[in-house]
């Protein structure tokens, strides 16, 4: 949702206004309240002067919220024009005339223009309540003499009200007249635009299989070791597994410590790639591993929906859910062992029963789990290693 938010964002000049909003919740399914709030809250990557703030405030409000706004703004200026024309020279009597007169013009076509009577009634009220009020304010604060008779409040909040229905009234029957756009064909107009919105953001989507590997006890492991032994060590390991994963088929995504995320087409990929990285331990621990203790692995391996930035580029994946459910998936792994979320085993020759019985719970995700059928201590060079002290 933020996502497109911010597409929509950067392509409307850094604003977002009613219309982005409202498409931003019919691609994603979000409450509009709850997109207005979420994008109305998302820190921007750098500070806006307190116009442009102001501004965007007011792009993110409720269209009748902003007709409201505006009006009530239109009723004060309105009144200040009222009271200045008492005050100033007759020369300006007339500027403040026509002033007055935009002002009452423009409050009367917002009010024709809302979505219904009771919005515009709702309008008129305040448009003519605020300005009333202020009016007296300004009285006072200008010492204009004589005083306004409080109760003249009623019968002007009314009068507005009942302009502001008639008004919304004229313009509802003769909207085709006056050369309107029909409520109904703006809003097909809205879904084509939102159809074509998520085509173009779904164009990076695809299933994708994630292989998270990682080393059991690599912090004790290197205490231990030379520095030099062990630098070699994790190198001929990672090696060791990028070699495998691309016999497989797959690609390594990225890298975090010994963590390693590979990542697969489809889940029997991923679990040959992962009972090949496993089985084949023994070769690394005996030529490549320079430390004194064996190299130990946990594997998890999750498929899902990823949304690339760049169709078709895993590589430019930096978050994803799936990700994060494999690298939980090896985490509750046995030593030497491999988890299958539910997800990836039913995409393998024989479903499930081709991981095996046990099963484990991480995150609200099921998993499957895979061990050796026989353990064995592997095998030490008699000779020391190279860069021992």
């Amino acid at each position: 949702m933020l996502e497109l938010a911010e597409r929509l964002r950067e392509s409307n000049g850094g604003d977002l206004d009613e219309s982005a909003i409202l498409a931003v919740a019919e691609a994603t399914g979000a409450p509009v309240e709850y997109v207005r709030l979420a994008v109305r809250l998302r820190p921007e990557e750098k500070k806006r002067g307190f116009l442009h703030r102001m501004r965007s405030e007011y792009l993110g409000m409720d269209p009748e919220v902003k007709r409201n706004v505006v009006g009530v703004s239109l009723g004060v200026v309105f009144a200040l024009a009222s009271v200045l024309s008492a005050v100033l020279i007759s020369s300006f009597n007339g500027l403040l005339g026509v002033v007055q007169i935009l002002c009452a013009t423009i409050a009367i076509v917002l009010a024709s223009l809302a979505k219904d009577a009771r919005a515009a009634a709702v309008m008129g009220a305040l448009v003519s309540g605020v300005g009333f009020i202020a009016a007296t304010i300004f009285h006072a604060a200008f010492n204009v003499g004589g005083d306004i008779d409080a109760a003249l409040i009623f019968p002007i909040v009314l009068g507005g009200t009942l302009a502001s229905m008639l008004a919304n009234l004229i313009v509802s029957k003769n909207r085709k007249k006056l050369g309107m756009k029909d409520p109904v064909q703006e809003r097909q107009d809205l879904l084509r635009q939102l159809v074509d919105l998520q085509t173009r953001l779904k164009s990076g989507e695809q299933t994708v299989t994630f292989l998270s590997v990682d080393v059991v006890g690599s912090t004790q492991m290197k205490a231990n070791a030379d520095p030099l032994s062990v630098e070699f060590t994790f190198n001929e390991y990672h090696r060791y597994v990028e070699r495998v994963v691309q016999k497989y088929g797959g690609r390594l995504h990225s890298t975090a410590g010994d963590g390693m995320i590979c990542a697969f087409d489809n889940p029997s990929q991923a679990f040959g790639a992962a009972k090949n990285i496993q089985s084949g331990l023994i070769e690394l621990n005996t030529y490549g591993n320079k430390t004194a203790t064996p190299i130990a692995l946990r594997t998890g391996i999750h498929t899902g929906e990823v949304l690339t930035p760049k169709p078709g580029d895993i590589g430019s994946l930096n978050f994803a859910h799936v990700i994060d459910i494999a690298a939980h998936m090896q985490k509750v792994a046995p030593p030497g062992g491999i988890v299958v979320s539910e997800a990836s085993s039913l995409g393998l020759p024989g479903g499930p029963r081709a991981v095996g019985t046990e099963t484990v719970e991480t995150q609200g995700t099921n998993g499957f789990v895979w061990r050796p059928k026989a353990t064995q201590e592997p095998p030490r060079p008699d000779t020391p290693p190279p860069f021992a002290n």
